[in-house]
């Protein structure tokens, strides 16, 4: 059973804040909807770290957009619904590619220095794409760029306040509507911020497995806050796993970006055999899910723990002008990219399903909103297309931010406190060891809902993870750590079960005992519901029209 809140409050004992708009995630996404909202109305923007902590920052690839006059709409469009496994939503997916192109100038407009070539924009090619139309920055380090930019120019915004290390431990609702969200601020403690509508954008969960590419804040903290709060999820076994992440005993696990493979790097296994052209045409520039599946494969064949990426053939300065940030991650340990095979492996990277919203980024509850990683767009279907990521958060942060300012002008008044009051959870008698339980789920979720999965493993690690969640989630905690792993637990348990539900094959979810796709019976989206009175998950299917 999972609890509503996951900390006792009183209203009448509890410092209060109150504003128009209160935005949860400080990344790409909220921070455009924060820059979407007019300076009539008070913004609050909340993130659980610093402002460059988010995924968002992290991001090296770039944006796709249609900014080449030899490129077309609807070659992006169909090369995001081809990579989406043929379960995309088209108007969605017609609607974010239509607006890339004004996004991406905005962003230059307001200060985002992208690369260049004889003054004209230097786009990139990735796996999945059909033409070179990814926008890049410092080479392979656009979100640290783009995130500069946007908050440089959301801090001088004077109706925009942002609040770093501040944890969103639950949304407050009542009757159904969204009033904001109980915070653990870092010099108040806990505090109900009153809202008159709430725009989630806290991003992923990629911290739920051991191998991932996310900083530490992605434990899915704004999926499971949803999730008890009443708001539809769907989409939940599709995590998406980045093929090539740096596999170095003592290193952060690094993302080597996309673009390494866009720009003619092979892979090759042990023995420096090519085996990308065994598994598919396309070879490197294969979709995603294809590359990883087959670095696992390779894996296996070799009995080896790694592949290796090689841009040798490449030409040494190329490699160092493209790819300084990855160039300098490496020779921290003594590899040269330009000459030495570089150790990769798949880890956990996207998020695929999330809080499931509408065009305009509604949740279906009144009053919240949601944007970027968090949610389930419909643009992804079952495995996202490189560098859609961003353009997705642009979009939909600017969405989102429009829609709740004019929501937020339709509301009389100020936002009044509601006398909510929420009774203590069980406490325990005996203390956990926090972080054991997270690095054995963390473990548990690599090996069995992880890049191959099968009927037994799913059901071997839904009955462990029930019973971790059978004394986990009960109790209260009072601190991050605790809150983090109750938040992950909820996911795992939601994940684990999407992925036993849907038998067959299809994007980034891959079931060995259901190798093919299955159109006729599975081209839907699953969907999870918490239900108010009993606190258990309440299904359900979402089917897709006949035209893909």
């Amino acid at each position: 059973m999972t609890p509503r809140y996951l900390i006792a409050f009183d209203p009448k004992r509890t410092p209060h804040y109150l504003t128009d708009i209160l935005i949860i995630g400080a990344g790409l996404a909220g921070l455009r909807a924060a820059n979407a909202v007019p300076a009539d109305l008070d913004v609050l923007v909340v993130t659980k770290d610093q402002l460059d902590q988010s995924s968002s920052h992290y991001a090296q690839g770039g944006i796709a957009g249609v900014m080449d006059k030899e490129d077309r709409f609807e070659d992006h469009i169909a090369d995001t619904l081809r990579a989406g496994g043929n379960l995309c939503d088209r108007q969605v997916v017609e609607m974010v590619v239509r607006e890339a192109p004004a996004r991406i100038q905005e962003l230059i407009q307001w200060g985002t220095r992208f690369d260049q070539v004889a003054g004209e924009l230097a786009l990139g090619r990735e796996g999945g794409h059909s033409r070179n139309r990814i926008v890049h920055a410092l080479g392979d380090a656009t979100g640290r760029e783009v995130m500069r930019a946007m908050i440089e120019r959301t801090q001088e915004l004077k109706h925009v306040r942002i609040w770093e290390n501040t944890f969103t431990v639950d949304l407050l609702t009542d009757q159904g509507r969204c009033w904001g969200a109980l915070v653990v601020h870092p010099q108040w403690g806990p505090t109900l911020v009153w809202a008159k509508q709430t725009i989630l954008c806290s991003g992923g969960a990629g911290r739920l497995y051991r191998e991932t590419t996310n900083p530490p804040v992605a434990t899915g903290d704004g999926v499971a806050m949803a999730y008890r709060a009443g708001a539809r999820i769907r989409d939940m076994e599709f995590m998406q796993f980045h093929p090539t992440v740096l596999y170095i005993a003592g290193s952060s696990r690094s993302l080597i970006t996309e673009a390494v493979r866009g720009e003619g790097g092979w892979l090759v296994d042990r023995t420096g055999y090519r085996f990308m052209p065994d598994y598919d045409a396309r070879a490197e520039l294969a979709p995603r899910d294809i590359v990883a599946r087959a670095i696992v494969r390779q894996m296996e064949k070799t009995h080896h723990p790694c592949v290796y990426l090689t841009l040798s053939h490449l030409g040494e300065s190329f490699v160092r002008e493209r790819f300084p940030g990855m160039d300098a991650i490496c020779r921290a340990f003594g590899l040269d990219i330009a000459h030495d095979p570089i150790p990769v492996r798949p880890g956990a990277h996207y998020l695929i399903g999330g809080v499931a919203v509408d065009g305009r980024g509604h949740t279906g509850i009144a009053g919240l909103w949601a944007a970027g990683e968090v949610t389930a767009s419909g643009l992804h279907g079952a495995n996202r297309l490189a560098s859609n990521s961003l353009l997705e958060a642009l979009v939909f942060g600017a969405h989102a931010g429009q829609g709740a300012a004019q929501a937020a002008r339709e509301e009389p008044g100020l936002v009044r406190p509601r006398l909510l009051q929420v009774a203590a959870a069980q406490a325990g008698d005996e203390t956990l060891d926090l972080a054991d339980i997270r690095n054995s789920l963390q473990s548990l979720m690599w090996r069995s809902v992880g890049i191959l999965r099968e009927k037994c493993d799913l059901e071997r690690a839904r009955e462990q993870i029930d019973h971790w969640a059978h004394y986990v989630m009960p109790r209260q905690f009072d601190g991050v750590q605790g809150w983090q792993l109750q938040n992950m637990v909820t996911l795992a348990q939601v994940m684990v079960q999407a992925a036993l539900w849907r038998c067959e094959s299809r994007g980034v979810h891959y079931r060995v005992d259901f190798p093919e796709a299955d159109d006729r019976h599975w081209r839907k989206r699953l969907w999870f519901q918490r239900d108010e009175a009993t606190g258990q998950p309440r299904t359900g299917e979402e089917l897709l029209g006949s035209e893909p």
